[in-house]
């Protein structure tokens, strides 16, 4: 009796299944709406390939079999070996062709587009100091998403700045259409990090509205450096040491100041006043009217070109058209001014009055999304933390429940 009921509930549950029209019901799962990450500046994976003929001294090999990892690679970092990381690094400027080109006999790669990986850590060998998107990426991975299919990485290459990343931004865009494909046709959202803002920002301005309105749910940024900061200036003219003490600022401002994305992050005219002085001296003081001057001082001429290369997509400011998600950190001492004693300039160290920001970018340039309220019909919606710095922002855990509360309501 048993087995001739389940016989018959089997029969009546099929027939309810399959029906006359033989239609087969599959139980599909919700579809997240698909993330694709856009890093900073030092926020890729970069790898290096050499055939030189010269080397800066005996420790710097000439050639490699294979590509390697360069940023970030530590071990590349110690004294004497940064030379020659230096030498691979930096870009030599043409200032006829307007372009920048790697060092004679180095190939230069950005490793991992599409994928997470390059991204989530910048160290292949995951030691911590590489931590990038890696607690973004394992918040939204216990959610539900999946590297490479609902959560996607957009790596380039961050020394150059938008007029020399058109290939990045085509290829970015084929990314948005694949990934809106193999997810249900279900719009992207852009989440980007610092200067990956103003480059998201810029992507979109070269898209029609049609098709931002097909493909992108939202753009969210975190810590956007919309309207540069006074941080660059510093690095012009003293280096930086990426917050490690064994690492020496002016060794490492050789090659700093040859990527054009430091002159596209210099302070904006849209945003700062052109009486507003940025360094002080007891010759000139230097406001944004006076950045050809301030390059002759400190003996750099091409940062003065690269900034003419560049100038123009740092008050271009139009609203994106899309929803955004715009957050940022402050109450953290972010550099206003370099101050420099009597006869110390340009050779001294300045000393630096400082305002509010989250340590890296000044406050007003992180507001800047506040500028396209009322611009565009989608929501613009604006959240800050009090005493989140530049990098910490990106494994806060107020910034990771605005990211999970967020999912949830799309």
């Amino acid at each position: 009796m048993p087995t001739e009921f389940m016989k018959c509930l089997y029969i009546l549950l099929l027939s309810i299944l399959v029906g006359k029209s033989s239609a087969i019901f599959v139980v599909k799962r919700n579809t997240l709406t698909p993330i694709i990450l856009v890093p900073g500046d030092g926020g890729s994976q970069v790898e290096a390939k050499l055939h030189k003929e010269e080397v800066v001294h005996y420790l710097c090999e000439k050639t490699t079999q294979d590509f390697f990892n360069i940023w970030l690679n530590m071990e590349l970092l110690v004294p004497l070996v940064i030379d020659c990381w230096i030498d691979n690094m930096k870009l030599v400027y043409d200032n006829v062709t307007r372009t920048t080109s790697n060092s004679k006999g180095v190939e230069i790669r950005i490793p991992g587009f599409g994928d997470t990986t390059s991204i989530e850590w910048l160290d292949p060998s995951e030691a911590f100091p590489g931590a990038y998107f890696k607690d973004i990426a394992n918040t939204l991975v216990a959610l539900g998403y999946e590297r490479n299919i609902s959560l996607r990485g957009a790596p380039y290459d961050f020394r150059k700045a938008p007029n020399e990343n058109g290939d990045y931004f085509a290829r970015l865009k084929a990314l948005v259409e694949e990934t809106y494909r193999i997810n249900d046709n279900h719009p992207v959202i852009i989440l980007a990090h610092s200067m990956g803002g103003p480059m998201s920002l810029h992507f979109l301005h070269i898209q029609s509205k049609a098709w931002k309105d097909q493909y992108i749910r939202a753009l969210v940024t975190l810590s956007g450096a919309w309207g540069g900061s006074v941080k660059a200036l510093k690095v012009y003219a003293v280096g930086d040491d990426l917050g490690s003490y064994i690492l020496s600022e002016s060794t490492l401002r050789e090659e700093q100041i040859t990527s054009p994305s430091l002159a596209w992050l210099m302070p904006s005219s849209l945003f700062w006043n052109p009486d507003e002085i940025l360094i002080q001296t007891d010759g000139k003081n230097y406001t944004i009217k006076d950045f050809r001057e301030f390059f002759e001082a400190i003996e750099y001429p091409m940062g003065w070109e690269m900034r003419k290369d560049v100038e123009r997509y740092s008050v271009e400011f139009q609203a994106p058209d899309v929803e955004v998600h715009c957050l940022h950190g402050y109450g953290v001492n972010t550099i206003n001014r370099l101050i420099y004693k009597p006869k110390t300039f340009p050779d001294g160290y300045p000393g630096f009055l400082y305002g509010d920001g989250d340590g890296t970018v000044n406050r007003r340039s992180l507001e800047g999304c506040l500028k396209w309220q009322g611009k565009q019909k989608e929501n613009i919606y604006y959240q800050t933390f009090s005493s989140l710095d530049h990098m910490s922002i990106l494994r806060d855990k107020r910034v990771l429940s605005y990211i999970e509360t967020l999912i949830r309501k799309l």
